[in-house]
């Protein structure tokens, strides 16, 4: 099984490790050889954009406007 790493494999090659779960590949993370946790690709599919604040200003806006406004739409 190639999808078994150590802890310390993963701390060692943490970016190759990266790559490969962006890619859609999961890691089961052994410890003293038992499983302690598992890596997945995140599932984008259920995330949507409601509002994109880079449209009202180029570098955003501050969190003091944004409250200013979701405020107002209360």
């Amino acid at each position: 099984m190639d999808n078994l790493i150590g802890v310390k494999e993963l701390r060692e090659n943490f970016g190759n490790y990266e790559k490969l779960v962006k890619a859609g590949r999961s890691f089961i993370v052994m410890k003293r050889s038992r499983p302690i946790f598992t890596i997945n690709p995140v599932d984008d599919g259920g995330w949507e954009t409601v509002i994109d604040f880079m449209t009202f200003k180029k570098k955003g806006i501050p969190i003091d406007e944004l409250i200013t406004r979701l405020k107002r739409l209360a």
